[in-house]
This record gives C-alpha cells, structure tokens and sequence, in this order.
C-alpha cells in the first residue's frame, strides 16, 4: 500500500488528547443521549464474563457518563425507549472485536463477517442431523429463548461441551440467521433475526469493500487518531483489509510525534482542537480506550495486561486490575473486590504521590455507584503511600 503524503503533523500530546475526546474522556458528555449515545459513539462495547465491581458493558457507560444505574444500562441496550412508541432494537450482539454490543444500524455493515462464517469449516463441535432446522423452528414458533430453553447448553458440565442445540444456536448466530437481542442471567436470550432487526436493516446487500470502508471509518472516529494496526484491531479486521479501503474511508494520513508509523485522523477530530473537562474513573480492563496493548503504551506510556487468566502466583497488579484515568494519564491501577458495602482495594498501584487524590476520588466514586458505603485499601505498592491514601479516602465519604 502506498500512503499519501500525511496531511497535517500532530504532537504526542495532542495525539493524546485528540484519542481521549474521540473515546469520551474529555469534553463533556452528551447525558442526553445517554448509555446508546456511549454505544453509538464508540461503536461497539465489549461483553465479558467477568464481573467484579460490574460487568464490563456496564463499566464502559459508567466511566464515560458517571454513575449511570445499572439497570438503566441494561434496559438502553436492550429495551425500547420509554414513554414512546418506539419498539425497535438498539443494539445487537456479534463479533466484532470480541463478543460485543453494537448498534443497530450497523447490522448490514457486518455482512462480510456473516458471509465468511457461511464460507469456512466451523468448531470441532458435532451438529446432529436436523439440530439446526430445528432450533430455527422452535424460535420461530415460540419466540425468543435462551439456550437452556431451546433444549439445554452443555452435555455435561464442562463449559466446551457444548450440546448439539447450543451448536446450532451459536451457528445460526454466527450467520446471521439468529440474532442475541438480550443477556438474561449472563444468558444469550436468542430470536429469528427477521424478527429482532428492523426490516430496512435486514439484508446482506453490501459488498465487502463498502462493509469493511465503513467500519475503518468507524474504527478511526472512534479513536481519533491511529495507526495502520489500531484501526484493525478495533473491529478485528485483517491488515490488508484496512489496506484496500482506507484510501476511500474518509481518514486523513497524518504523522504522530514519537509514534513511528503512519497514522490517519478522523478529520473532524483534528477540525477543533480538544478542550474541556477530564473524566478521573476506573477503567475496565476490556475499555475500548485501552484495547490494543501497543497503543496504549505508545499514547499513555503504560503498559496494561489483564491478569484474570494469569495463575496467581505470576500476577504482578491483581486478578482484575483496573487503571485509573485522571487528567487524561493512566495514573494507577486497582484490582477490586467487594465484601458486602465495602469496596476493597485489594492492591493498588501508584504512579507516585501525585496520583494519590485521583485514585481516591476514583475508589470512592466507584464505591458509591455500585452501593456500597465504605472503601478498604489493603495493598499498596508503595507503602508508604498506603496511609496518606487511605485518609484521602476517609475524606472522600465523609
């Protein structure tokens, strides 16, 4: 691929600045539009098992837009607009750079996934004879199910083995057949897609190449500003893919001070220069602002790894640390835990003294939007950091 001459020069800095706005961190929130303007904005919120202070879907609005209610995250997803007519979906489940929530209106522009996964060998899972014809048959004539539902998801309790309709669910998902119009209980609650997508949305009429200029054009106005690389990662899209399109997408080439490789812009990111307010929140470890490892450590100097799957005695921050954003520098990292109403920082890392306040309003904000009434600090990895944390943090609730 040959790259145009870049457009404009940006330093590290306003690189920095520029990704911060693009991802929701700095400026003030649009509230009015509320957790779907989080999702329509981003372009896709990642789904994951885990939950300790919350599941990730829900930290994603949380630390955009404060301390949005829970279920009120849930039912923008997936529920109609109170108090109106509007009985359409918001969003659907796919995959796009994981398991993700996104918005409805990007359904066509995932065909190019649908008609890869028709095209390739699937799992090593067995799919019994009739399985699929029949699972489509149950959902069409009793509505929308969970798996359990359909007939049962696993043989047997081992989470890989999966049962002959959990199979076919899943491969009706994957080729667009079905859709995941809600988690109910963790569960994927599973409908005909001529059901659950607005019937304007409903085709596979888009080539690949105006799927995949789209979704670069997505990928770089959700980041601001990104290489090559990052701007693959966010939907998952192979390099080469971003390599036929990017030219047509609408981003402009530009060079980063420090960064190395080509770079392009939205172009209304570098129309205004980013102004305003700094979000101070925890961050999930699966937030879209930290996705891509090397982005991170190029834009913020540091350098994130989720430990969750790390045996223990190997983990260097905690379980299920999570950085603290503050003044649009990662500033720290806090592995949580709750015992009750306490929140328990059971390690925290400090980026120095400095750090010490954002954390603290950080812990106690997040203490108080999951209910719980008190913070307890246990480790900290400079000790002697410990005590003046723990009274900014007596502060803070008093």
């Amino acid at each position: 691929m040959t790259t145009p001459p870049p457009a404009t020069e940006l330093s590290a800095d306003e690189a920095r600045r520029i990704a911060l706005r693009a991802q929701g961190f700095l400026g003030t929130p649009d509230r009015r539009a509320g957790v779907r303007g989080v999702l329509r904005h981003l372009g896709a919120v990642q789904l994951d098992t885990i939950s300790v202070l919350a599941r990730s879907h829900e930290l994603i609005p949380y630390a955009r837009l404060g301390a949005v209610g829970r279920t009120a995250v849930e039912n923008a997803y997936w529920k109609p607009t109170p108090g109106t007519s509007d009985a359409q979906p918001h969003a659907f489940e796919y995959w796009s750079h994981a398991a993700c929530i996104l918005p409805i209106e990007e359904w066509p522009h995932f065909a190019f996934r649908r008609r890869a996964y028709r095209g390739r060998p699937h799992w090593n899972h067995t799919l019994p004879e009739g399985t699929y014809e029949q699972v489509i048959k149950q959902l069409r004539t009793e509505g929308p199910l969970t798996a359990t539902e359909l007939g049962g998801a696993k043989k047997t309790s081992e989470w890989w083995d999966w049962s002959g309709t959990k199979v076919a669910v899943e491969r009706a998902l994957m080729h667009g057949e079905v859709v995941c119009v809600e988690r109910r209980g963790w569960k994927r609650v599973y409908d005909l897609a001529e059901r659950a997508i607005p019937a304007d949305l409903l085709h596979d009429e888009l080539d690949d190449a105006e799927c995949l200029r789209r979704l670069v054009g997505l990928a770089g106005h959700s980041l601001g500003v990104g290489t090559r690389a990052d701007i693959a990662d966010y939907h998952r899209l192979k390099g080469e893919q971003v390599d036929a399109v990017i030219a047509d997408s609408g981003l402009i080439p530009v060079t980063v001070e420090g960064w190395g490789k080509p770079a392009w812009a939205d172009p209304a990111a570098l129309a205004t220069p980013p102004r305003g307010r700094h979000r101070t929140t925890l961050l999930s470890p699966f937030d879209s602002l930290i996705w891509e490892r090397a982005r991170t450590e190029r834009i913020f100097g540091f350098t994130h790894r989720l430990e969750a799957y790390v045996p223990k005695p190997k983990r260097i921050h905690g379980y299920f640390a999570m950085p603290v954003l503050a003044g649009g520098r990662l500033v720290g990292r806090v592995d949580p835990a709750r015992e009750g109403r306490t929140l328990v920082a059971r390690q925290i890392t400090l980026d120095g003294p400095k750090a010490v306040p954002a954390v603290a309003q950080a812990l106690t904000e997040a203490a108080s939007w999951v209910d719980c009434t008190d913070v307890r600090v246990e480790r900290v990895d400079a000790p002697e950091l410990r005590d003046p944390l723990t009274r900014e943090v007596a502060r803070a609730l008093a």
